[in-house]
């Protein structure tokens, strides 16, 4: 089954532009990344941050 394109729903044409249909489309949704368009949701939940361990340094020295 062919997916539509990520960005303007068509079906892709070309695969080296795969999951888009054109470079067009790619260089768009490009530039909605980098004008900050698109969010990865953060989360504030101190609990999943109580699980994040320290960098061991001694292992970086050796």
């Amino acid at each position: 089954m062919v997916k539509p394109c990520a960005y303007c729903g068509k079906s892709p044409r070309i695969e080296a532009y795969s999951p888009f249909c054109s470079r067009g489309c790619q260089d768009r949704d490009l530039v909605q990344w980098m004008r900050e368009g698109y969010v990865v949701p953060a989360s504030d939940n101190e609990d999943e941050l109580s699980d994040i361990r320290p960098l061991d340094n001694d292992r970086m020295d050796g």
